[in-house]
């Protein structure tokens, strides 16, 4: 009762767009929303009630992205939908009474992925308006290091287990499933690759607190053919922790959520400290209880 509710497209890209009904005497804040899933599940009507509770609760006009899903739409569709999605609303925001100087971008886990994807494309871009900000709660950010305290703390939780996770990385690129294990050891990462982006992706750039019972894993041997069919893993658009600094330098202030009890945590501090250490500003929210 308190929203107009539409299904639209934007440059071919299914939205349905959520419009406070109550007459405002400005312009209205503008939320750009991606859902999770890991790219193969969910869909605009799973997070209707979310997409609704955003709307109300910030007086926002929302639109949620409804990106085809993988792997019948091959990837990077769903990243490209989720950048034609944000620019169209950018460049159209005065029509739905939006302002367009107040629009942020928000994704749960592979949503999160896309809100930051979406962030570091549209960083340079001079011909429409800046992005206000960004969310990602509990995001997946790389696909280097399986590694991780929070990996090991957590490679057994519910819903989303570490095993699960390279499991629907794989599916998501349409790849063939038995690269699981070695991509779960590591085996995919030439020594080259892990001795650049060292810098970024390390636990011992993880806060002591969050390294309770934090094993280093055994040495693992290095397989070509396995690096070889998982290219996509080592690009920023999959892996958003391995951009370059000029391209963290420009992105808006931000917010992170993390979980305690979700394999994904360790991604989100370590993308919070990229972001500090090239002086964007970062909210932080850490669900000690929550999980993926």
């Amino acid at each position: 009762s308190q929203l107009f509710i539409k299904d639209l497209h934007f440059d071919g890209v299914p939205v349905r767009i959520y419009l406070p009904r109550e007459p405002s005497t400005s312009k209205w804040r503008g939320v750009i929303f991606f859902h999770g899933g890991c790219g193969i599940f969910g869909s605009i009507r799973s997070y209707e009630r979310v997409c609704r509770y955003i709307a109300r609760k910030s007086d926002s006009v929302v639109a949620s992205v409804g990106y085809h899903l993988a792997p019948e739409h091959k990837y990077p569709a769903q990243t490209l939908e989720c950048l034609t999605a944000t620019v169209h609303f950018l460049k159209t925001a005065e029509t739905y009474g939006v302002d367009p100087a107040r629009i942020i971008v928000c994704g749960d886990s592979v949503g999160g992925t896309y809100t930051a994807s979406v962030c570091q494309e549209l960083g340079h871009r001079t011909d429409i308006p800046k992005i206000r900000a960004q969310v990602l709660i509990y995001p997946f950010l790389q696909a280097l290091n399986f590694n991780l305290p929070s990996h090991q703390k957590n490679a057994a939780a519910a819903f989303l287990s570490r095993e699960r996770t390279v499991h629907f990385i794989l599916k998501y690129l349409n790849k063939d499933c038995s690269l699981k294990e070695p991509i779960l050891a590591g085996s995919h990462v030439p020594e080259s690759i892990n001795l650049k982006y060292r810098k970024w992706i390390n636990p011992d750039l993880i806060p002591d607190v969050f390294k309770l019972g934090y094993k280093p894993p055994l040495p693992t041997s290095f397989l070509p053919q396995v690096h070889e069919e998982v290219q996509e893993l080592f690009k920023p658009w999959f892996s958003p922790l391995l951009a370059e600094d000029a391209v963290i330098c420009p992105l808006p202030d931000t917010c992170i959520v993390t979980c305690e009890h979700d394999v994904l945590r360790d991604e989100g501090l370590l993308y919070k400290k990229r972001l500090e250490d090239n002086n964007v500003r970062v909210t932080w929210h850490h669900v000690e209880k929550g999980f993926h």
